[in-house]
């Protein structure tokens, strides 16, 4: 579905991306970890045209350069690491949005198939009792959802989620993910998320890229990749003797 080749990204003299290649197929969920500072949520924002780079990237074989906007939208949606609403919309509305690269014109009304694909975002994120509500009124964690819920309406391919979960408690993260994991369950879909926590990389992705200083250090299946010998190397650090001791605290 998705193909990097060869992805640079640099600011002036500072290379933040270092030659990055990896492909993402139908029912795969890529998680892309490493230590701050590596490269990942430049990784992002690079597929989404959303900073300069050099290298290509394809979708279903074409370069993602030469989709307009409202294709690539339809193709890719994307949730950033920070998002925030500053007017009282409400959350039925905050939704809606997610189909605005299939109107006609700015001033198209919603069809029939719009209607179902909201109807169902919203029934997946389970947000019916809070439709009519201003989303300045939500918790973290249920603002999440009406992002998610939107990304659901659009209806793309590939979700990209740069930290999905970030600064959200257990309780969310846990539900954060499961939406991710029963979205992807249809067919013709894939994801790629940006995660910090090593542990909900290995209980939800099935490949894994790891950066290091831009550059990557381990790329296959999850458990390959997050291998005691590749995570000590990046984290200069025994990490799974930390995550152990961390583990024997709630025996």
């Amino acid at each position: 579905m998705l193909e990097v080749k060869n992805l640079t990204v640099r600011y002036g003299k500072l290379t933040i991306v270092d030659d990055v290649s990896f492909s993402v197929k139908e029912g795969q969920w890529l998680m892309i970890v490493g230590p701050n500072g590596a490269g990942k949520s430049t990784i992002i924002n690079a597929i989404a045209q959303g900073t300069p780079y050099t290298g290509e990237v394809y979708f279903n074989d074409k370069n993602i350069k030469k989709y307009k906007a409202h294709d690539r939208a339809k193709a890719i949606g994307v949730l950033a690491q920070n998002n925030s609403i500053n007017y009282s919309f409400t959350v039925q509305e905050v939704i809606r949005l997610g189909r605005y690269s299939y109107a006609p014109s700015i001033f198209s009304r919603t069809n029939k198939d719009d209607e179902e694909h909201i109807l169902k975002a919203i029934e997946m994120a389970g947000l019916t009792s809070l439709l009519d509500q201003s989303v300045l009124t939500l918790s973290g964690g249920e603002l999440q959802r009406v992002f998610l819920a939107q990304l659901f309406a659009q209806d793309p391919k590939i979700l990209m989620l740069d930290e999905p979960t970030n600064h959200l408690d257990l309780l969310y993260q846990k539900q954060t993910f499961e939406l991710i994991q029963e979205w992807l369950k249809t067919p013709g879909r894939a994801v790629i998320s940006v995660v910090h926590d090593l542990s909900l990389a290995k209980a939800y992705g099935k490949q894994g890229l790891l950066l290091h200083k831009g550059k990557a250090k381990g790329l296959g299946a999850i458990d390959q990749v997050l291998t005691g010998k590749n995570l000590n190397a990046v984290y200069s650090m025994d990490v799974c003797a930390w995550m152990s001791s961390k583990l024997e605290q709630w025996k």
